[in-house]
């Protein structure tokens, strides 16, 4: 049997192949867009860290993303790999942004999305829309800073907020709820006071902060510790990600004082993304038994460089702390290049370690296993 995936790749096993094919569970992703946002703001999508118009010197389809979309989505909207930009663009245009949406997320090969609600616009479809546009089945992930956020325009009060997150969280725990996760790299970044906040401290931080934007650290500190006592896993963002973060302070090994404490230790702790700092995010999965990681988000715009990125992150972390995830957010595009290029990059790597004699097939098909669909469906209880 052939594989899209395996295009131009040297020799890999049936057994190694065999594996890649099967469906993937995405612990983390968002919903994809069913409006029409024009091309500059499509463009604007596919560059992570910027907000800003692409300059008119410049195409954002210039880019190891960019390439990606025409080698690989073109097909799959009836066009021959590489299109140029303005085919590309007029294929996808004339489908409308669902037409493109039924045509790839599908070839995602996805049995069960886990959905980040938090971020949500009235451009993204519904969970109950991915799922059926896939085949698969989605679940949430609760946005603990966007959780607190709806609390306080709620017009709780401060002296009721704690009691009121609790039972939200308490809700969330038996309601089919995946997980909870913490935007603090976007609010504080890390380098924060991780011990466990006082109820006086977080009655005294609610009274001065408003019912806008929750970025004060002692609050941030409280949802996590609040959706540990829930016994929740815990997804953090780490590392790439919109400019309005820090790249400095969210190094993962800033994260130490909060995974010693024995509150969290008794929860999965799942660092996401976590490009640049990949390889100090394997050693923490290597050095803390909750901790786990992946590489997504940054597979998708390292395009066909992301296969050395795969084989960073398989060097130090434990292939059982291991697992995909795309992150995509927006163009469709994403939802099904982040499964196609972990599969082309795994099967480059992995093979060549088959070819060498350093693995074997059996091995090789067993780890893709493992962290495409195994470890979630262990950590998530899927």
């Amino acid at each position: 049997m052939t594989h899209p995936f395996l295009d131009g790749l040297p020799d890999i096993p049936d057994e190694l192949a065999a594996a890649l094919a099967e469906p993937l569970i995405d612990h983390h992703v968002h919903g994809c867009f069913t409006v029409d946002v024009g091309r500059a703001a499509f463009e604007e999508s596919l560059n992570e860290a910027s907000p800003d118009p692409i300059p008119d010197f410049m195409t954002q389809f210039d880019s190891q993303l960019g390439f990606a979309v025409r080698r690989w989505c073109a097909p799959l909207l009836g066009l021959a790999p590489h299109a140029t930009p303005d085919q590309y663009w007029a294929r996808r245009a004339e489908l409308g942004p669902v037409g493109v949406a039924r045509a790839l997320i599908p070839a995602a090969g996805v049995a069960e999305w886990l959905v980040d609600t938090g971020f949500s616009t009235d451009t993204l479809c519904t969970p109950t829309e991915l799922a059926s546009w896939s085949g698969g089945r989605t679940r949430e992930v609760v946005r603990l800073e966007s959780l607190a956020e709806a609390l306080l325009a709620d017009g709780v009060d401060a002296d009721e907020y704690a009691d009121a997150l609790r039972a939200r969280l308490a809700d969330a725990s038996i309601g089919g709820v995946a997980g909870a996760k913490t935007i603090a790299a976007y609010r504080c970044g890390f380098d924060i006071e991780w011990a466990r906040p006082a109820e006086a401290a977080v009655v005294r931080a609610l009274r001065g902060a408003g019912t806008g934007r929750l970025t004060d650290p002692t609050l941030v500190s409280f949802g996590v510790h609040e959706a540990a006592d829930a016994g929740l896993p815990i997804q953090v963002h780490v590392g790439l990600g919109d400019r309005d973060l820090d790249l400095r302070r969210v190094d993962p090994l800033l994260l130490g004082p909060l995974l010693r404490q024995p509150a969290i230790a008794r929860v999965p702790v799942l660092l996401l993304h976590c490009y640049p700092f990949h390889r100090a995010a394997g050693y923490l999965a290597q050095a803390f038994g909750n901790v786990h990681l992946d590489v997504g988000l940054a597979i998708n715009h390292l395009g066909a460089g992301s296969a050395g990125l795969l084989a960073e992150a398989l060097e130090l972390a434990p292939f059982a702390k291991q697992l995909y995830s795309s992150d995509a957010c927006g163009p469709p595009e994403l939802h099904v290049l982040g499964a196609l290029l972990w599969r082309r990059g795994m099967a480059r790597v992995l093979g060549r370690w088959v070819r060498a004699g350093d693995w074997s097939a059996a091995d090789a098909a067993r780890v893709v296993r493992m962290i495409g669909a195994g470890n979630a469906t262990r950590i998530y209880r899927s």
